[in-house]
């Protein structure tokens, strides 16, 4: 469960960073490199959630699942 609380705030990281990223761009119209070091950040995070992916599944903390379980 520990494994899915730390996936859904890296995910709310991104979508922060994304934003904050779009609210700089809005804002400064390119006069500062805010923006781009919001994306850094935003590929960062998501690259590391990437690889927090893998190995979750590799050591058996995740398990996928399809859409719509198999009937018993």
């Amino acid at each position: 469960m520990l494994i899915k609380t730390i996936i859904v705030i890296l995910l709310l990281l991104v979508i922060a960073s994304l934003a904050a990223g779009m609210f700089s761009l809005i804002k400064d119209r390119n006069k500062t490199e805010r923006t781009v070091k919001f994306l850094t950040i935003r590929i960062a995070l998501s690259v590391s959630l990437f690889i927090l992916l893998i190995v979750s599944f590799l050591m058996g903390w995740i398990q996928p699942h399809g859409l719509i379980p198999p009937q018993p």
